[in-house]
């Protein structure tokens, strides 16, 4: 079986596709997870990325769950709820830790369909661009099933709880425009453009300071559950480490340069 990711460099920018069309790119499975969250920490680790792009080959984003081991599961005999929580624990729950941990920007490229996790999976990234064809549901209430994969706690920091109630309690799709006016993304866009649009916008971020960018994410990161003394004592402590790093001292030579 082909490896789940293609990883592609382009500078600091790191692309990475889902591949595994077959499944409609499900990440339920063990080594869809793997790869994802194995992506996330060498982005961590490697400081020369300072923007990860995710998007789906094919013409679907992503499936979220795999409906064929969906099934199987269902005719197994193993029914333990134990098992089953700490199977979800153990499981498609690291993607949201590996997500809300990444250090980088990350744009989710939405080339089509976003189905339960899938859409979960883009509300893990900072910022969402849609193809034309793209589409979001919160599909579980469809088949009996919660948001197990911790999109309960992502959707509504981004649609507000109105719009992820809905979503959730009807299980009904939006398309890319519906989307986009819910704040669900933040453009749309030809379904063939959509690479170039979001490579266009990961140049525009990476051109700045990696250190500035890791520490600017954790503060909005931070500001979501911090209170505001907290998120003030973090950014007096962030900037005086960023008012050291070599980038300030050069972006700051570089406007004077530049005014003459």
């Amino acid at each position: 079986m082909a490896a789940f990711l293609i990883r592609e460099r382009q500078g600091p920018i790191l692309t990475v596709t889902m591949n595994r069309p077959e499944t409609r790119n499900a990440i339920s499975d063990t080594d869809a997870i793997d790869a994802l969250t194995e992506c996330c920490d060498d982005a961590n680790r490697d400081e020369s990325i300072r923007v990860l792009v995710l998007t789906g080959a094919g013409t679907t984003f992503s499936s979220g769950g795999n409906v064929k081991a969906m099934r199987a599961f269902m005719e197994s005999e193993s029914h333990d709820p134990a098992a089953i929580r700490s199977s979800y624990r153990r499981g498609i729950q690291r993607l949201a830790r590996a997500f809300q941990q990444l250090e980088v920007p990350a744009i989710a490229a939405v080339n089509g369909p976003a189905i339960g996790a899938g859409t979960d999976l883009a509300c893990m990234c900072d910022i969402r661009i849609a193809a034309d064809r793209a589409r979001f549901a919160e599909s579980f209430i469809a088949l009996g099933l919660v948001p197990g994969d911790g999109g309960a706690w992502f959707l509504p920091q981004i649609v507000g709880a109105a719009v992820a109630a809905e979503m959730s309690f009807t299980g009904d799709a939006l398309d890319a425009q519906a989307a986009l006016r819910c704040g669900l993304v933040s453009r749309v866009v030809p379904d063939a453009d959509l690479l170039t649009h979001a490579h266009e916008l990961a140049g525009r971020i990476a051109r700045h300071s990696g250190t500035a960018l890791r520490l600017t994410k954790r503060l909005l990161r931070e500001s979501r559950h911090a209170s505001l003394d907290t998120v003030l004592d973090l950014s007096a402590s962030y900037q005086a480490f960023a008012h050291a790093t070599p980038e300030h001292r050069a972006a700051v030579d570089a406007l004077f340069a530049a005014r003459g």
